[in-house]
């Protein structure tokens, strides 16, 4: 059976957010694809953004360093491309409370601004657009599946929410070929390890990679689904490769479960020598927490031949190869 990947080969591919955690996996796979890969990244700090991410490919591929705000030259980058991977997204829940103005901007008139793009200079281009589970705020049942209702708890999520939505009524009311893929604690190798603004499994990586304590808020027994990046990378690319997704929304989620003390008990055994310390929960954390986040994958695996492959201790291990030759250049 030929690799379904191979269809990349030659293909004009923008990456907005490529700098960041996500769309940085995705130009190393696209680029060792023979893909012609564009990276669009302002290098906001609100975002995660890290140009050493690319530092081993950037002689493979085009780096573009603007905004998704500034609509004349996203335009000029959608123009021609194939496929269009829209990771650009200011990601901190934290910062979304204190500066909800900024998020706004970024997380929703930045999108409105990447689908007139495509809309107006590339109907015929392919985009995927990155959504997050925690737009469905606290869980009325579970697993949570794609028809669940969201009522997020905090300005990113209610943004992603709304993005996603603007996302699908281009699709069908233009004829865009879009979908909307929603992830959840992905972690993995490039990504923003240094705040605990970022994804907190991440953060914890960070922590146990200097061997300092984790710190867990409460008892730490709501559960997550996690997700190692190759596979949310995988998702993605045969996500952008099928027919019959359009107008669609997909959670690509890990197929198991763990509490939060138990990423973070398992980070430090395999990534660290330092321990897990559970304290109160501050109070600008608390009334944005959701509980439990179980979330069924039954659609997406419906729809592509996809389904997760690593483990959580096996990504940890694999993450911890990747930083520990890389480390001085993703801790601030």
């Amino acid at each position: 059976m030929q690799d379904p990947f191979t269809d990349f080969k030659g293909k004009k591919v923008l990456i907005t957010g490529g700098l960041g955690f996500i769309g940085s996996n995705l130009a190393h796979r696209l680029a060792g694809l023979g893909a012609k890969v564009t990276v669009y990244d302002s290098l906001d700090p609100n975002s995660g953004g890290n140009l050493y991410n690319v530092d081993s490919i950037k002689e493979k591929i085009k780096i573009v360093y603007f905004d998704v705000l500034s609509f004349d030259l996203l335009a000029e980058c959608v123009s021609g491309q194939d496929y269009i991977f829209n990771c650009a997204a200011s990601t901190s829940h934290p910062f979304s409370m204190r500066e909800p103005m900024i998020d706004l901007d970024v997380n929703s008139r930045g999108v409105i601004n990447l689908l007139e793009a495509v809309k107006r200079f590339n109907p015929h281009a392919k985009l995927i657009h990155i959504g997050t589970s925690t737009q469905l705020g606290k869980l009325m049942y579970i697993p949570a599946d794609e028809n669940h209702p969201e009522f997020p708890t905090d300005i990113y999520s209610a943004n992603k929410s709304v993005s996603e939505k603007y996302v699908l009524i281009y699709a069908k009311a233009f004829d865009i070929d879009a979908t909307v893929i929603r992830l959840a604690n992905v972690f993995g190798p490039r990504a923003s390890i240094h705040s605990s603004d970022f994804t907190f499994n991440n953060f914890f990586v960070g922590l146990a990679l200097q061997n300092k304590s984790i710190t867990v808020y409460g008892d730490g027994k709501q559960m997550r689904n996690v997700i190692f990046v190759d596979d949310a990378v995988d998702a993605l690319l045969l996500t952008a490769l099928a027919n019959r997704m359009k107008g669609e929304t997909y959670f690509a989620v890990g197929d198991d479960h763990y509490s939060v003390a138990q990423i973070a008990e398992e980070t430090t055994k395999i990534l660290g020598s330092g321990k897990v310390d559970f304290i109160p929960w501050p109070v600008e954390r608390k009334v944005t927490e959701i509980g439990d986040a179980i979330l069924s994958n039954k659609k997406i695996k419906g729809a592509i031949n996809w389904s997760p492959t690593t483990t959580l201790a096996e990504g940890l291990m694999k993450t911890k190869e990747y930083f520990s030759k890389h480390l001085e250049h993703y801790i601030q």
